[in-house]
């Protein structure tokens, strides 16, 4: 396929604040892309399997009450379950980033260990610090899904974190170790790659997580906000670019399915 024609929904509701830069990052690289509200979904004016790629970006959708990205995924889930199931099991590339991501772990699309599950098998719990933490944090690649196989294994990236919920937490210990060995994409790291605390981990999560992904590979959910790094401009230092590459291999794996 060829880019031009790829099609990319950013999906958000009221609430979403990071669609702007999600959909810069998109039409620059060349692509179809264009919001999708929930309503328009409910409506039966857009469909999700219309579109490669389905994407939830950050914000404080319906103001996070109840929880983080629970009234986002209540509603999803009544109006068009269904075809978002469709679309994972046709290959399509869904992908979370901070709020998008606790909206899909609401959903059970992650970790989908063993499927998707009708209840939520994990969370993203308050940070340990009890307070929103907002700045740089370093991510190790530490695993290739299908969206970030662009991206070299172990490469250290500059990405910046926002976000009061982040902290991810499993059902067990069993099941967060078999995800912790077959799905993590990110760790939070140091500068050295060094798997370490507060405040390299912004939030106190499980193993350093900062990014998974399903089984099959093509749903990626991860915290940091690769649309806040999409230019060298933009970090620190003005190191390449590193939320390009993430927009880039979500790209290449449709252009080389389709």
């Amino acid at each position: 396929m060829k880019r031009d024609e790829i099609k990319v929904a950013i999906l958000r509701m009221e609430g979403t604040n990071c669609e702007e830069e999600s959909l810069h990052s998109f039409l620059t690289l060349g692509v179809q892309a264009e919001y999708v509200h929930l309503k328009e979904i409910e409506r039966k004016e857009k469909r999700m399997h219309d579109y490669h790629c389905i994407f939830i970006p950050g914000g404080f959708s319906a103001g996070d009450y109840v929880r983080a990205g629970a009234i986002f995924a209540s509603r999803l889930k009544a109006i068009a379950m269904h075809d978002l199931v469709r679309c994972v099991e046709n290959g399509h590339a869904v992908v979370g980033i901070c709020n998008g991501f606790q909206v899909l772990i609401e959903l059970g699309l992650l970790p989908a260990l063993y499927g998707i599950s009708r209840e939520p098998e994990a969370c993203l719990a308050p940070n340990d610090s009890n307070r929103f933490e907002c700045r740089q944090t370093l991510l190790k690649h530490e695993k290739s899904c299908k969206l970030t196989e662009n991206i070299e294994k172990g490469k250290i990236c500059l990405i910046p974190s926002a976000h009061a919920e982040g902290k991810i937490v499993f059902k067990n210990e069993e099941y967060a170790e078999e995800v912790n060995e077959r799905q993590v994409v990110f760790r939070y790291v140091d500068t050295k790659g060094n798997e370490v605390g507060y405040p390299w981990n912004p939030n106190g999560s499980y193993k350093n997580i900062a990014g998974i992904c399903n089984p099959e590979g093509n749903v990626l959910g991860m915290m940091p906000h690769p649309e806040r790094a999409f230019y060298q401009w933009q970090n620190i230092n003005w190191p390449a670019g590193d939320g390009r590459q993430v927009f880039e291999g979500i790209l290449k794996y449709i252009e080389g399915k389709w």
